[in-house]
């Protein structure tokens, strides 16, 4: 069955459907949409996801979207290596973990890096500082997880590593462009932020598949 997904290069969603491809070994082919030319809104992509967002997938006749959703799905119709657990006691422990990282830590990343990556802030406001703030305390949170076990899904990579590394790694990313803003909002450096957090960057991307999920556009800018 081939699997075909439509992206946009640096959005978290798809990149998170990418991941739980990666972490299962499942090889897919992408379609890389250009938001800018708003590529998401033609109409004939419409006709695969009529809310015009990504990520969609589509296995055969059938399209997804939703990027958690997507993640479900790949375990039911891919069951080795599952992104969800194993037992009903991991997938209960799992689902949670996946969805509190899902609601939570997307709006705080979004609240430092949105006024960086789109509105041209350079300076730490007021208002910065607070999202920076709220940032920090999500990423406590990844922390404590990591401090027993390797992964956030447990002792495998699974659905909330898929979820949450997009974050993570664009915030390195901020980091890596924009160091002096960065450290003025107490986030100059993950290692020191959490070295727990650093150390599972670099496992995750240590995993097989996981480099060829990056944005396209880095390697351009690089």
């Amino acid at each position: 069955m081939t699997l075909t997904l439509w992206t946009v290069s640096g959005a978290p969603s798809p990149w998170r459907v990418a991941l739980g491809m990666a972490f299962k070994g499942i090889e897919s082919e992408t379609r890389l949409l250009s938001a800018s030319r708003r590529e998401h809104k033609s109409e004939s992509y419409l006709k695969l996801n009529d809310r015009g967002t990504v990520p969609t997938l589509k296995s055969g006749a059938l399209a997804r979207g939703h990027s958690v959703a997507i993640l479900a799905w790949l375990d039911r119709a891919y069951p080795d290596a599952p992104l969800f657990g194993e037992t009903p006691e991991d997938a209960g422990r799992i689902w949670q973990r996946a969805m509190d990282i899902f609601d939570h830590l997307p709006p705080a990343t979004s609240g430092v890096l949105g006024p960086i990556f789109f509105n041209g802030v350079r300076e730490a406001t007021d208002a910065l500082q607070e999202a920076a703030e709220r940032l920090r305390a999500e990423l406590a949170r990844l922390t404590a997880i990591l401090e027993d076990t390797p992964y956030l899904g447990g002792a495998h990579a699974g659905a909330p590593d898929a979820i949450a590394f997009p974050h993570v790694r664009l915030l390195q990313r901020a980091i890596d462009t924009q160091p002096e803003l960065m450290a003025a909002l107490g986030l100059g450096e993950l290692k020191v932020v959490s070295p727990q957090l650093a150390d599972w960057v670099v496992r995750i991307e240590a995993l097989p598949g996981v480099a060829e999920t990056f944005p396209p556009h880095w390697a351009e800018a690089a």
